[in-house]
């Protein structure tokens, strides 16, 4: 599946696409991880893309499928290998609905050894309840998958992380309405 994103990032007008969303909910919980980082806080985020989140004013690692911004690493965060406790901060935004659902435990479970203890994790899921969705997205081809919020909460607790807040928000994208799950949990 990976592949199938990767081109469609290539090839799709998300860059474009992406400046008509309406989504307040992001600079709030944005700025509700930022507020609770030191100055030199280690922060790793996945699926960076132009690396523009506001998190580059960390120690900032983004890891995503196409490299789109500098010092960014091009891998699939599947895959990619980091050091255990390496991160005081671990954060995402929208990126996990193209995570295979079989894949998305093991991920978190990572995601948990990559933090110190009492790191943070802030992200936003999928809320549908979707095994796999392949098709064409934006101009490009795109892969989707995602659970019900129910399961989400389940698994990012069953990683060994302690949620701080769980809330479903709906956002509007340029088609119409979008809803989502995001979640802030300690290690």
């Amino acid at each position: 599946m990976s592949e199938i994103v990767r081109e469609g990032y290539r090839r799709n007008r998300f860059d474009e696409w992406r400046h008509g969303i309406v989504d307040p909910a992001r600079a709030e919980w944005l700025g509700l991880l930022v507020s609770t980082l030191a100055p030199d806080a280690r922060v790793l985020e996945l699926g960076c893309g132009t690396g523009d989140s506001g998190l580059e004013r960390f120690d900032w690692t983004g890891v995503d499928l196409v490299a789109r911004a500098p010092g960014v690493i091009e891998a699939d965060f599947l895959e990619v290998d980091l050091p255990a406790s390496s991160f005081d901060a671990c954060a995402s935004f929208y990126v996990f609905n193209h995570v295979p659902r079989g894949q998305l435990a093991p991920l978190l479970a990572r995601i948990h050894r990559w933090l110190v203890p009492g790191g943070l994790f802030m992200h936003a899921f999928g809320t549908s309840d979707t095994e796999a969705w392949t098709g064409e997205w934006l101009g490009g081809p795109a892969f989707f998958s995602s659970f019900l919020p129910e399961t989400n909460t389940r698994l990012v607790q069953e990683a060994g992380f302690s949620i701080e807040r769980d809330e479903t928000i709906t956002m509007q994208e340029p088609e119409g309405p979008a809803t989502f799950q995001w979640i802030l949990a300690r290690a």
